[in-house]
């Protein structure tokens, strides 16, 4: 377990921003304790300064996860954020999409989000932007990107996208265990 590299962090919070924005800063600057990212095995965690004193006495070798998993480094050198994510994404989160009952088993196999399964949306939101995808309870299901404007979204017909598909929490039944841990 390493710090993360200028260019690794630059990476890192590039891919964060898009969800939730200067909210970075909160995030390691929390009010209970002080957190930070490692990267063990291309894989980064965020970490409370506890748990990585922790861990600190632990070799490498033997050491196989702690904290969150926040996401990869692919080998290109590209950040993917993994599902694990998803409360902090969730908690801080710019953009929101809420989904209707209806909608809610086909993002959760893996499906984009229909115009005709959208209950709500946050105002202004940018084309690409991401977006975390609740159910009606404000339970977070996953994430995507935005593919369309809030003000396009309202003139789309019902079979257009509205989000598209990144991760949801189906991919623990789904058996993907090995790409998220």
């Amino acid at each position: 377990m390493r710090p993360l590299t200028e260019e690794e962090t630059k990476t890192l919070f590039l891919k964060l921003s898009e969800y939730i924005g200067r909210s970075i800063e909160r995030m390691i600057n929390r009010t209970d304790e002080r957190h930070s990212f490692r990267l063990l095995k291309d894989r980064v965690y965020y970490v409370s300064e506890s748990s990585l004193k922790a861990a600190a006495p632990i070799s490498r070798d033997h050491l196989l996860h702690f904290g969150t998993c926040i996401g990869k480094f692919t080998k290109s050198g590209k950040f993917r954020l993994h599902i694990t994510a998803l409360d902090y994404l969730a908690q801080y989160a710019m953009y929101k999409v809420w989904l209707k009952p209806n909608a809610e088993m086909s993002f959760l196999y893996g499906n984009n989000v229909l115009k005709s399964g959208m209950a709500k949306i946050t105002e202004s939101i940018p084309q690409y932007a991401g977006v975390v995808v609740y159910n009606m309870s404000d339970i977070p299901l996953g994430f995507g990107v935005a593919a369309q404007t809030t003000d396009a979204c309202r003139e789309l017909e019902p079979t257009g996208n509205v989000v598209l598909h990144q991760a949801d929490i189906g991919e623990y039944l789904r058996g993907l265990e090995d790409d998220v841990f």
